[in-house]
């Protein structure tokens, strides 16, 4: 298994992780207000949008992107490295047992599903800090902001709580990359797999086009899958973030407890309509950018 191999997966993960933040920074800050903000806080999506569009000016939903700017570009190029290593390694055992067709490249579901678990715990050890960072940031008031900016951010909780601090919210931060992006990279691997099938084709001459609705296909799957996880993180990664409001919850399971007993189970699903608007468009640019880029580094 070539490092020369894994290192351009590694660079096209990254191009991949840019497309992500660029598309889908706008729509997450509005997922991230509604499942943060106290039950009533906002009517909708729209009025949600709306809000952070008129007091806050149309920069503000980009507010926190340098954080997952750079986070999310290692986190995706860290995901494709583990996902194309553990295909790599899975397609080598296949062939040595006669199974997955030519060169053992036909991955099982099983595998696939295990590749991404295994992509999903690399890449939490480094998103669950850069998604409390960004949460954070994207929270804050407008006009009495406690962080000027990621850096500021990451000083002032480390100096506040060390760091167990940084990674606050980590343990529901694994479980959701472990679940999420095994599903993920199994329905699009095949996705991938069906295409080459059907036409006789190499991944290579995959339609670009089909690059971006298979990962649409594959962000709907991930979201069905871990989109309450995703709220309880968000929730867990914003509590305690002033004197003033305290902290609410004792540990994960009590946030569970708690946001069920006194918001219902439809606040497990708050923020969701901008999620699926956002879904298609960033990860459709996720495996563009990834297959895209592959494309011409191994060309």
């Amino acid at each position: 298994m070539s490092a020369t191999k894994t290192i351009k997966d590694l660079t096209a993960g990254t191009a991949g992780g840019v497309c992500q933040v660029l598309v889908g920074q706008p729509f997450d800050i509005v997922k991230v207000r509604m499942q943060t903000a106290p039950k009533g806080t906002y009517s909708g999506m729209v009025q949600c949008a709306g809000g952070i569009l008129k007091n806050e000016g149309p920069l503000a939903f980009y507010k926190g992107t340098l954080t997952p700017l750079l986070g999310i570009g290692v986190c995706v190029s860290i995901q494709f490295g583990a996902i194309e290593w553990m295909k790599r390694f899975y397609s080598s055992r296949n062939l040595q047992n006669g199974t997955g067709g030519p060169g053992g490249l036909e991955l099982g579901h099983g595998q696939l599903f295990v590749a991404g678990a295994v992509a999903g715990i690399a890449n939490g050890v480094v998103s669950g800090p850069v998604e409390h960072i960004r949460i954070r940031l994207q929270t804050q008031s407008a006009t009495n902001p406690i962080y000027k900016g990621p850096w500021d951010a990451m000083k002032k909780i480390y100096a506040q709580r060390g760091i167990a601090g940084i990674y606050k919210g980590q343990a529901i931060t694994l479980i959701r990359e472990t679940s999420g992006y095994g599903v993920y990279f199994w329905a699009y691997e095949k996705l991938v797999q069906r295409e080459m099938r059907i036409k006789n084709i190499r991944r290579d001459e995959i339609n670009p086009a089909n690059a971006v609705l298979f990962g649409a296909g594959a962000g709907y799957v991930l979201w069905a899958v871990i989109y309450p996880i995703d709220m309880i993180k968000s929730r867990m990664q914003t509590d305690g973030f002033s004197p003033a409001t305290g902290q609410k919850y004792s540990s994960t399971w009590n946030c569970v407890k708690t946001v069920w007993k006194t918001e219902g189970a439809g606040a497990f699903m708050r923020g969701l309509g901008p999620t699926l608007i956002r879904s298609p468009f960033a990860n459709g640019a996720t495996f563009l950018g990834f297959e895209m880029a592959s494309r011409m580094l191994n060309a």
